[in-house]
């Protein structure tokens, strides 16, 4: 009986573990080098409430060093389904909101990806940053994911020219 319930204690351990994580799989990995420790590591993430949404982010993983890595890529792309009711539920301010966030050194450095509604184009933008300046400047990178298509789309209304 007691190992059953350490069994189950350590079962949930690893699924809050997993949860935690945010529901990212690290879907790449390529050395640059083998005289160095550090790596491109390639993330698939999914929009936690846009769930037709993945998004793939390549960061520099510096492993045993005190690196300071700020570069990033990020590519969005439809996956699924996108619905009326997704883009409802989303943050629609010019801020947004943050879907993502992963540390990305020993040095306070962030990574965050924050998903901005643009609803004049109806055009998802997910922009990813970090939340340390290296060499005067914030990295960062843009990428969009056009309604155009999906079940979230809502057709413009035409003006006549009378």
């Amino acid at each position: 009986m007691k190992k059953l319930a350490l069994l189950k204690a350590g079962l949930l351990g690893i699924i809050a573990s997993a949860t935690l994580a945010g529901c990212g799989d690290d879907v790449g990995k390529v050395s640059l080098g083998l005289f160095t420790t550090k790596d491109v590591i390639i993330d698939a993430r999914h929009d936690p409430k846009v769930a037709g949404v993945t998004c793939h982010i390549s960061r520099i993983e510096a492993n045993l060093s005190l690196a300071d890595p700020s570069d990033m890529s990020i590519s969005c792309r439809q996956t699924g389904p996108i619905s009326a009711a997704d883009i409802a539920d989303i943050d629609k301010s010019k801020n947004g909101e943050v879907v993502f966030k992963a540390s990305l050194s020993v040095l306070f450095k962030t990574l965050k990806v924050r998903r901005i509604y643009d609803a004049e184009n109806q055009t998802l933008l997910y922009l990813s940053y970090s939340t340390k300046e290296t060499n005067g400047s914030h990295k960062h990178a843009l990428s969009t994911v056009p309604l155009y298509g999906t079940q979230a789309w809502v057709e413009p209304v035409a003006i006549s020219a009378n």
